[in-house]
Protein backbone atom coordinates (compact mmCIF):
# COMPACT_ATOMS: atom_id res chain seq x y z
CA UNK A 1 0.00 0.00 0.00
CA UNK A 2 1.29 3.25 -0.53
CA UNK A 3 1.86 5.99 1.86
CA UNK A 4 2.91 9.80 2.48
CA UNK A 5 5.78 10.05 4.73
CA UNK A 6 8.25 12.33 6.39
CA UNK A 7 11.42 12.24 5.00
CA UNK A 8 13.44 11.13 7.64
CA UNK A 9 15.18 13.98 9.29
CA UNK A 10 13.42 16.88 6.57
CA UNK A 11 9.58 17.23 7.79
CA UNK A 12 9.65 19.45 4.80
CA UNK A 13 10.36 16.81 2.07
CA UNK A 14 7.39 14.40 1.53
CA UNK A 15 8.73 10.66 0.08
CA UNK A 16 6.07 7.87 -1.60
CA UNK A 17 6.67 4.38 -0.13
CA UNK A 18 5.00 1.14 -0.95
CA UNK A 19 6.00 -1.33 2.16
CA UNK A 20 4.88 -4.49 0.62
CA UNK A 21 8.30 -2.94 -1.47
CA UNK A 22 10.73 -1.93 0.78
CA UNK A 23 11.51 1.86 2.45
CA UNK A 24 14.30 4.14 2.16
CA UNK A 25 16.42 3.42 4.29
CA UNK A 26 19.26 6.01 6.50
CA UNK A 27 21.42 4.69 4.32
CA UNK A 28 20.00 7.59 1.52
CA UNK A 29 19.77 9.75 4.03
CA UNK A 30 23.59 9.10 4.74
CA UNK A 31 25.05 8.95 1.27
CA UNK A 32 22.96 12.42 0.11
CA UNK A 33 24.86 14.55 3.15
CA UNK A 34 28.49 12.61 2.53
CA UNK A 35 28.50 13.81 -1.33
CA UNK A 36 30.43 16.51 -1.86
CA UNK A 37 28.60 19.40 -3.58
CA UNK A 38 30.47 22.55 -4.12
CA UNK A 39 30.47 25.40 -6.17
CA UNK A 40 31.73 23.93 -9.35
CA UNK A 41 28.99 20.90 -9.57
CA UNK A 42 26.42 21.92 -11.83
CA UNK A 43 25.47 18.28 -12.98
CA UNK A 44 24.34 15.66 -10.62
CA UNK A 45 22.95 11.88 -11.24
CA UNK A 46 21.67 9.58 -8.82
CA UNK A 47 21.55 6.13 -9.94
CA UNK A 48 19.66 3.17 -8.02
CA UNK A 49 17.45 6.48 -7.11
CA UNK A 50 14.63 4.03 -6.12
CA UNK A 51 11.65 6.75 -4.61
CA UNK A 52 14.10 9.27 -5.10
CA UNK A 53 15.00 10.31 -1.27
CA UNK A 54 18.78 10.95 -2.43
CA UNK A 55 17.68 13.75 -5.40
CA UNK A 56 15.17 14.84 -2.42
CA UNK A 57 17.66 15.91 -0.11
CA UNK A 58 20.03 16.97 -2.88
CA UNK A 59 18.07 19.29 -3.56
CA UNK A 60 18.35 21.02 -0.11
CA UNK A 61 21.99 21.49 -0.64
CA UNK A 62 22.12 22.87 -4.07
CA UNK A 63 19.50 24.13 -6.62
CA UNK A 64 21.41 22.47 -9.62
CA UNK A 65 19.58 20.12 -12.12
CA UNK A 66 19.35 16.48 -10.70
CA UNK A 67 18.71 13.76 -12.83
CA UNK A 68 17.68 10.15 -10.93
CA UNK A 69 17.65 7.15 -12.54
CA UNK A 70 15.70 4.26 -11.93
CA UNK A 71 15.14 0.86 -13.35
CA UNK A 72 12.13 -0.50 -12.24
CA UNK A 73 8.91 0.88 -13.45
CA UNK A 74 6.83 0.81 -9.99
CA UNK A 75 9.67 1.96 -8.13
CA UNK A 76 9.98 5.29 -10.82
CA UNK A 77 6.27 5.66 -10.60
CA UNK A 78 6.42 6.71 -6.63
CA UNK A 79 9.85 8.54 -7.63
CA UNK A 80 7.90 10.50 -10.11
CA UNK A 81 5.05 11.40 -7.74
CA UNK A 82 7.09 12.30 -4.42
CA UNK A 83 9.03 14.96 -7.06
CA UNK A 84 5.33 16.32 -7.72
CA UNK A 85 3.91 16.66 -4.14
CA UNK A 86 7.59 18.28 -3.17
CA UNK A 87 7.23 20.66 -6.44
CA UNK A 88 10.32 20.05 -7.67
CA UNK A 89 10.25 18.90 -10.71
CA UNK A 90 11.76 21.86 -11.99
CA UNK A 91 14.79 20.57 -10.52
CA UNK A 92 14.61 17.20 -10.54
CA UNK A 93 14.10 14.59 -13.76
CA UNK A 94 13.26 11.08 -12.94
CA UNK A 95 14.06 8.49 -15.74
CA UNK A 96 12.93 4.85 -16.21
CA UNK A 97 15.99 3.19 -17.14
CA UNK A 98 19.20 0.85 -16.66
CA UNK A 99 21.90 1.99 -15.67
CA UNK A 100 23.92 0.21 -18.13
CA UNK A 101 22.21 2.11 -21.09
CA UNK A 102 23.11 5.78 -19.84
CA UNK A 103 26.43 5.90 -21.85
CA UNK A 104 23.76 5.63 -25.38
CA UNK A 105 21.98 8.13 -23.69
CA UNK A 106 24.03 11.19 -22.10
CA UNK A 107 27.77 11.92 -23.46
CA UNK A 108 30.89 11.53 -21.95
CA UNK A 109 32.23 13.99 -19.53
CA UNK A 110 28.45 14.98 -18.75
CA UNK A 111 28.22 14.96 -15.35
CA UNK A 112 30.45 16.59 -12.20
CA UNK A 113 28.43 14.04 -9.57
CA UNK A 114 26.91 10.53 -9.29
CA UNK A 115 25.52 9.18 -6.29
CA UNK A 116 24.69 5.35 -6.23
CA UNK A 117 22.91 3.54 -3.62
CA UNK A 118 23.11 0.60 -5.19
CA UNK A 119 22.02 -3.24 -4.63
CA UNK A 120 24.44 -4.48 -1.74
CA UNK A 121 24.78 -8.30 -2.14
CA UNK A 122 26.63 -10.50 -4.57
CA UNK A 123 24.45 -13.52 -6.58
CA UNK A 124 26.38 -16.54 -6.73
CA UNK A 125 24.80 -20.14 -7.38
CA UNK A 126 22.78 -20.53 -4.40
CA UNK A 127 22.05 -17.14 -2.78
CA UNK A 128 18.49 -16.98 -1.88
CA UNK A 129 16.74 -13.92 -2.93
CA UNK A 130 13.31 -12.68 -1.91
CA UNK A 131 10.57 -13.81 -3.84
CA UNK A 132 9.01 -9.83 -4.58
CA UNK A 133 10.83 -9.22 -7.84
CA UNK A 134 11.12 -5.62 -7.14
CA UNK A 135 13.29 -6.19 -3.55
CA UNK A 136 15.12 -8.65 -4.88
CA UNK A 137 16.70 -6.88 -7.84
CA UNK A 138 16.77 -3.48 -5.16
CA UNK A 139 19.12 -5.47 -2.76
CA UNK A 140 21.09 -8.13 -4.99
CA UNK A 141 23.38 -7.58 -8.16
CA UNK A 142 20.93 -9.36 -10.75
CA UNK A 143 20.48 -6.39 -12.46
CA UNK A 144 23.91 -4.36 -11.79
CA UNK A 145 27.18 -5.24 -10.46
CA UNK A 146 29.79 -3.19 -8.82
CA UNK A 147 31.52 -3.41 -12.30
CA UNK A 148 28.68 -1.66 -14.23
CA UNK A 149 28.61 0.90 -11.68
CA UNK A 150 31.98 1.97 -12.08
CA UNK A 151 32.70 1.43 -15.97
CA UNK A 152 29.02 3.49 -16.81
CA UNK A 153 30.42 6.44 -13.95
CA UNK A 154 33.68 6.53 -15.64
CA UNK A 155 32.19 7.37 -18.69
CA UNK A 156 29.82 9.92 -17.55
CA UNK A 157 32.17 12.03 -15.26
CA UNK A 158 34.17 14.93 -16.26
CA UNK A 159 37.81 14.65 -15.40
CA UNK A 160 38.07 15.23 -11.60
CA UNK A 161 34.24 14.27 -11.44
CA UNK A 162 33.37 12.40 -8.19
CA UNK A 163 31.28 9.66 -7.19
CA UNK A 164 29.89 8.80 -3.50
CA UNK A 165 28.25 5.24 -2.81
CA UNK A 166 27.28 4.01 -0.02
CA UNK A 167 27.49 0.29 0.31
CA UNK A 168 28.74 -2.73 3.42
CA UNK A 169 32.20 -2.78 4.77
CA UNK A 170 32.77 -6.29 4.20
CA UNK A 171 33.10 -4.82 0.01
CA UNK A 172 35.26 -2.12 0.65
CA UNK A 173 38.69 -3.77 -0.73
CA UNK A 174 36.34 -5.31 -3.62
CA UNK A 175 34.65 -1.73 -4.00
CA UNK A 176 38.35 0.27 -4.05
CA UNK A 177 40.11 -2.21 -6.47
CA UNK A 178 36.68 -1.91 -9.11
CA UNK A 179 37.43 2.15 -8.59
CA UNK A 180 40.72 2.09 -9.29
CA UNK A 181 39.67 -0.28 -12.55
CA UNK A 182 37.95 2.03 -14.10
CA UNK A 183 40.17 5.39 -13.62
CA UNK A 184 38.70 6.24 -10.12
CA UNK A 185 40.84 7.03 -7.33
CA UNK A 186 39.63 6.71 -4.24
CA UNK A 187 39.53 10.26 -1.91
CA UNK A 188 37.20 9.71 0.87
CA UNK A 189 35.71 6.83 3.08
CA UNK A 190 33.62 7.04 6.46
CA UNK A 191 32.30 4.30 8.13
CA UNK A 192 29.03 3.91 10.13
CA UNK A 193 28.52 2.31 13.36
CA UNK A 194 25.06 1.56 14.66
CA UNK A 195 26.37 2.33 18.17
CA UNK A 196 29.59 2.52 20.40
CA UNK A 197 29.72 -1.07 20.94
CA UNK A 198 28.69 -2.83 17.31
CA UNK A 199 30.72 -3.14 14.13
CA UNK A 200 30.27 -0.96 11.51
CA UNK A 201 27.24 -2.06 9.32
CA UNK A 202 27.49 0.91 6.66
CA UNK A 203 29.68 1.94 4.06
CA UNK A 204 30.65 5.66 2.71
CA UNK A 205 32.79 6.26 -0.35
CA UNK A 206 33.87 8.66 -2.52
CA UNK A 207 36.23 9.23 -5.72
CA UNK A 208 37.53 10.61 -8.14
CA UNK A 209 37.66 10.35 -11.73
CA UNK A 210 41.66 10.76 -12.76
CA UNK A 211 42.23 12.16 -9.00
CA UNK A 212 45.50 11.70 -7.18
CA UNK A 213 46.31 9.34 -4.92
CA UNK A 214 45.75 9.60 -1.37
CA UNK A 215 42.93 8.99 0.67
CA UNK A 216 41.08 10.24 3.73
CA UNK A 217 39.48 8.24 6.13
CA UNK A 218 36.61 10.79 8.60
CA UNK A 219 36.09 10.53 11.94
CA UNK A 220 33.21 7.38 12.82
CA UNK A 221 29.80 7.83 12.68
CA UNK A 222 28.12 6.62 15.47
CA UNK A 223 23.83 6.85 14.80
CA UNK A 224 22.80 5.14 18.16
CA UNK A 225 23.75 6.60 21.61
CA UNK A 226 23.95 4.20 24.74
CA UNK A 227 19.96 4.61 24.98
CA UNK A 228 18.83 4.18 21.51
CA UNK A 229 18.47 7.48 20.69
CA UNK A 230 20.23 8.85 17.66
CA UNK A 231 23.34 10.83 18.00
CA UNK A 232 23.76 14.30 18.68
CA UNK A 233 26.66 13.53 16.09
CA UNK A 234 24.29 12.17 13.19
CA UNK A 235 21.66 14.82 13.85
CA UNK A 236 24.26 17.26 13.06
CA UNK A 237 26.00 15.59 10.40
CA UNK A 238 22.90 14.89 8.27
CA UNK A 239 21.54 18.83 9.72
CA UNK A 240 18.60 18.09 10.86
CA UNK A 241 16.80 17.49 14.45
CA UNK A 242 15.43 13.81 14.62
Amino acid sequence: MEQINDLLGYSNLKIIQNDEWFKFSLDSVLLANFATVNLRCSSILDLCTGNAPVPLILSMRTNKKIIGVELQNEVYLLAKKAISINNLDSRIEIINEDVKKLTTIYNSDSFDLITCNPPYFKVNEGTKTNDNSIKSIARHEIMLSLDDIFSVSSKLLKINGIISLVHRPERFIEIIDTMRKYNIEPKRVRFVYPNSKKDSNILLIEGTKNGKSGIKFEPPLYVYDDNGNYTIQLQKYIGCKL
